[in-house]
């Protein structure tokens, strides 16, 4: 898939300095979610007129939202440093076990995609948020002893694209979860704003809305549309006006709406191949040829949300909107769209 709308792409580290000197350094400077914002400046300050670490904090939300960035402004306004990791990486009680006692007091802890940890680590884990203690198995069999240690007392971030899939005892031991949402075009053109002048793209209110229009909702994908167009412009000259924002997110395959190669094969599949549907996922991943992973948590997420398709018991469908933006003459399909 195009790296526009990845949200696991392969950077270089010269895209990742860009990226992370875009970033927001506090909760001021943090665009967009007024309230998830008023939540954790809450939260810290509390901690920090108590002088005790803030409550272990869990961030749910789609790919590209800010959560790493929230993590790195939690350690940041907790004047604390900060550890990050993430769950792929634990997949032994053992690993977790050395990150944990290595903290110091007060450290922040990040774990990204918290809920892909190794089960054995979650147990464990839950023990170290509630008690700053673990207990390390020393032999096996009917030998085997438990050692308890005492871990200095830290604040976890964890970070989840799929909240449901965390078991019900850690997401309870987490003090404050936030629910982070997509952006509206509005603020996504001030994240442009503030983007463009740290660039140094001169970038017109017209143009700013057109790269908010087809962001999706979601900041890393704005910035990103946004680097392209600076590209795009300092090959072929002029300035970042409408007319160069279509020619280079037309190159790069984004339509007016957002809409990259991979998703518009979907669709396409969808309604020209399958009559609208409904289809399996797996049988919809084929003939794409695509991983139906991708295609479940990348794809088809902003295609239901805005209105393109629909999930039903027998399979995936397409809406009359989709056909609409695929210039396809709408059939009669044996499935009730008000019943998605």
């Amino acid at each position: 898939m195009d790296d526009l709308t990845d949200p696991t792409p392969s950077r270089d580290e010269s895209e990742l300095a860009i990226e992370g000197a875009l970033r927001p350094g506090s909760l001021a400077d943090f665009v967009g979610q007024m309230k998830v914002r008023g939540q954790l400046q809450l939260l810290l300050d509390a901690a920090r007129l108590q002088q005790r670490p803030a409550d272990h904090i869990l961030l749910a939300g789609p790919p590209g939202l800010g959560k790493t960035t929230l993590a790195m402004i939690v350690a940041h306004e907790s004047d604390r440093p900060l550890r990050m990791s993430s769950g792929p990486a634990i997949q032994h009680a053992g690993d977790l076990a050395a990150l944990l006692s290595s903290l110091t007091p007060g450290e922040v802890l990040f774990i990204d995609e918290i809920h892909r940890m190794a089960r054995s680590a979650e147990e464990m884990l839950y023990l170290a948020m509630e008690d700053f203690r673990i207990d390390i198995m020393v032999g096996k069999g009917a030998g085997a002893t438990s050692i308890p240690l005492d871990l200095a007392p830290f604040t976890l971030v964890g970070a989840t694209t799929r909240a449901g899939l965390l078991p019900n005892p850690l997401r309870d031991r987490f003090g404050f979860t936030a629910h982070l949402e997509y952006y509206e075009p509005e603020e996504l053109e001030r994240v442009l704003e503030r983007s463009a002048r740290m660039l140094e793209v001169p970038l017109p209110a017209g143009s700013r809305a057109e790269i908010a229009r087809r962001s999706r909702g979601t900041p890393r994908i704005a910035n990103r549309l946004l680097r392209r167009v600076r590209d795009y412009v300092v090959v072929h000259g002029g300035s970042a006006t409408e007319e160069s924002v279509d020619a280079a997110l037309d190159l790069y395959d984004v339509d007016v709406i957002g809409l990259d190669r991979l998703d518009r094969a979907v669709l396409d599949a969808l309604v020209r191949r399958f009559h609208g549907g409904p289809v399996g996922l797996n049988t919809l991943a084929v003939t794409v040829g695509e991983e139906a992973d991708t295609i479940e948590s990348v794809i088809e997420p902003y295609l239901v949300r805005i209105g393109f398709m629909g999930r039903t018991p027998r399979g995936r469908v397409a809406t009359p909107d989709a056909y609409a933006h695929l210039g396809v003459r709408h059939a009669d399909q044996s499935l009730r769209f008000d019943d998605l």
